[in-house]
């Protein structure tokens, strides 16, 4: 305790160097900087939007992580529906025990 011990805490997290991102790479961008530099404007910031362009993965990989985005929350909560619905005897279907409420059993 007090001590500098020998683990590491919490993520690492790797920060890329700012030189890295430049408006002029990216198109749109550098059309807004164009846009406010008429109007004697500037971003200084605009520079941390270049990474939102950047495209880094597959158009495949994009697309499997856009179709999967929120899987960790659906599948348990579908899960747990699931078994809610079995435990109290649920039935959406409407022909569940429809004889039964009328005595007679026809339709």
């Amino acid at each position: 305790m007090g001590g500098h011990d020998a683990h590491h805490h919490g993520p690492s997290y790797q920060i890329p160097n700012h030189d890295i991102y430049k408006v002029e790479d990216v198109p749109e961008l550098k059309h807004v900087q164009e846009e406010l530099a008429k109007k004697g404007l500037r971003d200084p910031w605009l520079r941390n939007q270049v990474w939102r362009y950047k495209r880094s993965a597959s158009p495949f990989i994009r697309g499997l992580i856009c179709v999967t985005r929120g899987w960790r929350i659906a599948i348990p909560a579908f899960l747990i529906t699931i078994a809610v619905e079995q435990y109290f005897g649920i039935d959406y279907s409407g022909h569940g025990h429809h004889g039964d409420k009328h005595g007679n059993g026809h339709h």
